[in-house]
């Protein structure tokens, strides 16, 4: 897989500035000030790996772009560059389908972690194990990182696939928030552990008959969650 990363951010100096650093971490970069452009420079680089999205944006806003790449079909990293530090708008951007946020002022040192940590886990590596794990409805594709459920395809994120695949192989194992933050975002993770409820709920969303009384990932009152089958 390409390092190719897309920087939405309208503000010419801070973009420049993250490119540059990116650019020296061995990243190509595809480059936009506004988010129709972001689009437009999506459907030309249907190969990029990570985008990069500024929340606050004159015209289409980083929400509406992170939703319009995740409706079209886009399953790679994405990571919310905001000002905003209200828990709200932190969840917004998570149930958009954003992957991670970093606020500013940020330093360059942590955003460049981020990516790398969110490349590492969309380029994925080959695989020791078996292609597929199997659990009632639910059958999971290792290799092709698909899911189907009684035979339809399922459209996940590379975090929901990383969620999804540490539960489908812990069957009847109750796995704490820590524990699914060191397993599904890595160890170099630096982040709130609210990121694993949220992104909980845009899974139980995606695969749950009532999301609202999960039957498959349920909660460990006082721990966490497991994939009960």
């Amino acid at each position: 897989m390409k390092r190719k990363v897309l920087v939405l951010e309208d503000e010419e100096n801070i973009r420049s500035f993250v490119v540059i650093n990116l650019k020296r971490a061995g990243y190509e970069i595809v480059e936009a000030g506004t988010g129709e452009e972001a689009l437009e420079k999506f459907e030309q680089n249907p190969d990029v790996a990570v985008a990069i999205l500024d929340v606050m944006l004159p015209g289409i806003d980083g929400y509406e772009v992170c939703r319009t790449m995740r409706a079209k079909g886009y399953g790679a990293g994405v990571i919310m560059l905001t000002a905003r530090v209200q828990e709200t708008d932190k969840v917004t951007g998570l149930m958009t389908g954003a992957d991670d946020y970093v606020t500013k002022p940020f330093s360059v040192v942590e955003l460049t972690a981020r990516v790398d940590a969110l490349f590492r886990r969309v380029s994925g590596s080959p695989f020791a194990e078996e292609d597929t794990v199997k659990s009632g409805p639910f059958k999971l594709n290792l290799r092709a990182r698909e899911l189907h459920k009684n035979g339809a395809k399922v459209e996940l994120t590379q975090i929901e696939y990383g969620l999804l695949r540490t539960f489908m192989q812990n069957i009847g194992k109750a796995l704490s928030r820590d524990d699914l933050l060191e397993m599904v975002w890595g160890h170099h993770y630096v982040g709130e552990l609210k990121i694993v409820d949220v992104n909980i709920r845009r899974l139980r969303i995606k695969i749950e008959d009532d999301p609202a009384n999960p039957q498959y990932i349920v909660t460990v009152r006082g721990f966490g969650y497991m994939w009960a089958g």
